[in-house]
């Protein structure tokens, strides 16, 4: 299936191309067919940051590095790729759950991000303090994960169950963005708006859990398994400030390939 390419790719990823499309992989044996993953959610889903797409996939930019991919070539099942850059819980909800089915064995889903604005609150925090106000946007976006997410994840998650009866469902959190270090120009994250911005990743992960427990749902979380590995690390598994700029402060190739682990220990 053809793809946009920014950087050189090695024989995996042609490998990967046989087994993915955009939508529903065939099968490739009879052990395949017994196991069929849907991917949900939005762009930390999707694999936006490994910076090269599907060209079928457009705007939703879903990328053959991307963990939803890269799992079900390892289990050896068919994918609906469904996850699509951008997607709010409501997005979810009325344009991806048409991918799912009774026979559907494994799902995965991230979403939440989008809900709290989570894109607008680091623009406006990577700014100059007299440009903008970190502070306020923080506060707004941690007021609607307590007082909005729940009953937003909520809707969704019962509608996946009732979709999916017999499957299997992983919901996939956020890993800390920040590690007390900015390096990159054109940005003015202190570290006072660090640590806060991480600790709002932290309460929207126990959001997220607290909801995915309480329907009996598996809980991937990335914060431990991203430790050193945040914007500015030695080893950065997401992307600071980018170009293009869709591409900032999303998981890179290596940490796509960190959440398909945590996947892995998910969904066995």
């Amino acid at each position: 299936m053809p793809f946009v390419r920014r950087k050189p790719v090695g024989t995996m990823v042609g490998c990967l191309l046989l087994l993915a499309t955009v939508a529903l992989v065939i099968p490739s044996s009879a052990a395949a067919a017994r196991r069929h993953l849907v991917a949900l959610g939005d762009s930390y889903a999707s694999g936006v940051g490994t910076r090269t797409y599907f060209t079928a996939s457009g705007s939703c930019q879903r990328s053959p590095y991307a963990y939803p991919v890269l799992e079900a070539h390892r289990i050896g099942a068919a994918l609906t790729f469904a996850a699509c850059a951008g997607a709010t819980s409501a997005g979810v909800l009325h344009n991806q759950l048409s991918a799912l089915s009774e026979s559907t064995s494994d799902v995965t889903v991230t979403v939440g991000g989008n809900d709290a604005g989570f894109r607008s609150v680091l623009v406006t925090c990577a700014q100059p303090r007299w440009m903008s106000s970190c502070r306020r946007a923080i506060h707004a976006a941690r007021v609607f994960i307590v007082d909005q997410l729940p009953a937003l994840l909520d809707t969704l998650y019962q509608a996946v169950r009732l979709r999916a009866p017999g499957a299997r469902i992983a919901i996939v959190g956020y890993p800390r963005l920040f590690d007390g270090e900015d390096c990159n120009a054109g940005t003015w994250f202190s570290p006072t708006e660090e640590r806060q911005l991480n600790a709002t990743a932290d309460l929207l992960d126990r959001v997220i859990r607290a909801r995915a427990v309480a329907h009996g749902f598996d809980f991937a979380d990335p914060r431990s398994a991203f430790t050193g590995h945040a914007v500015c690390a030695p080893v950065e598994w997401i992307n600071g400030l980018s170009a293009p700029l869709s591409e900032s402060y999303h998981p890179n190739r290596q940490g796509q390939r960190g959440y398909a682990h945590l996947v892995r220990r998910t969904l066995g």
